[in-house]
């Protein structure tokens, strides 16, 4: 199997195996909970994601990862990070809710546009690239997309 075909299945199994989880045990432990208490555990979750930062580490990854792929990432990454630790200050003020939606619509805009460059860029084609960050779009990456849909789904409801 190409190197390809292994990351494509990596990151499909990650999203269909948090789903899973999402649904069964993330979802079902969050729903009846207080608006504020179910988003802090999420928000919590994506407060580590400074460790997008390791995409601008020579050595953790290869020297020739495009830097159109690893800045955005990256930085997208940290701002979400900074984001959602201001979210979890705020959490239960109306601006504490309207920096959540901030927070989720920035972390969900920046790991689909990791997802978007990465392919444009051929960082897909190649995930070599990645080097020991590769575990990132494979792993943590559709756990964040999973919890982002629950964080828009706890901002919606009543």
């Amino acid at each position: 199997m190409s190197a390809q075909a292994v990351f494509g299945l990596s990151v499909l199994l990650g999203f269909i195996v948090w789903g899973m989880i999402g649904a069964r045990y993330i979802w079902p432990a969050l729903r009846d909970r207080p608006r504020a208490d179910a988003l802090r555990p999420l928000l919590l979750l994506h407060a580590f994601r400074f460790v997008g930062l390791a995409f601008l580490v020579p050595g953790v990854v290869s020297p020739e990862l495009p830097a159109a792929y690893a800045q955005p990432a990256a930085y997208g990454d940290l701002a979400t990070s900074m984001l959602a630790l201001l979210a979890i200050a705020m959490l239960g003020s109306r601006l504490g809710t309207v920096i959540v939606w901030v927070f989720n619509i920035v972390g969900t805009v920046d790991l689909l546009n990791a997802f978007y460059q990465g392919d444009r860029l051929g960082v897909g084609i190649s995930p070599g690239l990645q080097g020991a960050a590769y575990f990132i779009p494979t792993v943590p990456v559709p756990l964040l997309l999973v919890t982002h849909v629950l964080v828009f789904r706890i901002l919606l409801g009543p």
